[in-house]
């Protein structure tokens, strides 16, 4: 197939993702988030191209794909770059999936996706929104050039109130910045059906550039990762009992708050699943 592949996350024993493809309609993320992980295989990383023929090339994949499987958009950009206001290529696909009927979920940091709510209401899907902090400036030093909590939130809010399933990414969470406001993202996002979070996974590339941004917290932070924490694959992580501790803060508030629980490449818990995909109808 030529653009939905077979989800792979580098073979990590620690994934707990069910069978799913995955589709970038773009190659790369104009977010220019801190802690992103695409720009250790990703040349530009930052910078957003659109992707040949791919909705005629779509049409072929989707003959090929298990309808049994659902396809995640996106994994290693995001579907809602700015210049999908203008381009609607996401919202191509999406017509594409809805009259074909295959079933599909969005992770995005945009809220341009709640443009979309007419063919999301219409199609077997869930939308995933990441959320880091509610902090506004703290929101623009880690995720620069992406719509703001409260954009987000909006959205999320939009697309809750026309019975699409939602899921919230806390991810990543990283001690000394966003972990000490857990506990009131959760409430203010109280609405949503699921929760997924992982702490934070420096490769050489993010950690640069986390230092840059935050060289206090990078201070504290070393000793953590790079003495006491492990290497697992290309990422860095915490100590296994603080990442614990972390993630069951995150567990028992969202069980407080009625609200399932995932975690991603923790080797932790999650139910039903770990991405939210369970709400996919």
């Amino acid at each position: 197939m030529y653009y939905i592949k077979k989800f792979d996350p580098w073979s990590s024993s620690l994934c707990t993702c069910p069978p799913k493809y995955t589709l970038n309609p773009y190659t790369g993320c104009s977010h220019a988030c801190i802690y992103c992980y695409i720009t250790s295989y990703i040349p530009n990383a930052f910078s957003v191209r659109i992707k040949k023929d791919l909705i005629r090339k779509l049409r072929r994949d989707i003959k090929g794909i298990d309808k049994n499987l659902f396809v995640s958009m996106s994994n290693s950009s995001d579907p809602y770059p700015p210049i999908e206001r203008n381009l609607g290529i996401t919202r191509g696909v999406l017509e594409l999936f809805m009259h074909n009927d295959i079933r599909y979920q969005i992770v995005t940091k945009s809220d341009i996706v709640k443009r979309d709510i007419d063919i999301l209401s219409e199609s077997r899907c869930s939308v995933a929104i990441t959320i880091t902090t509610l902090d506004e400036k703290l929101a623009k030093k880690m995720e620069p050039n992406a719509p703001t909590p409260k954009q987000r939130i909006i959205a999320l809010e939009e697309l809750h109130d026309n019975s699409i399933p939602v899921t919230v990414r806390i991810d990543p969470i990283i001690p000394f910045i966003n972990d000490n406001e857990v506990d009131k993202i959760i409430d203010r996002l109280s609405f949503v059906d699921h929760i997924t979070t992982s702490t934070f996974k420096p490769r050489f590339d993010s950690w640069r550039r986390f230092k840059k941004v935050f060289p206090v917290e990078a201070k504290k932070l070393e000793k953590l990762y790079f003495k006491e924490g492990e290497k697992i694959s290309n990422s860095w992580y915490l100590p296994k009992d603080l990442r614990y501790k972390l993630l069951t803060k995150v567990r028992e508030k969202t069980r407080e708050c009625g609200i399932t629980f995932g975690s991603c490449r923790e080797g932790y818990y999650s139910n039903p699943s770990c991405d939210g995909s369970h709400l996919i109808p």
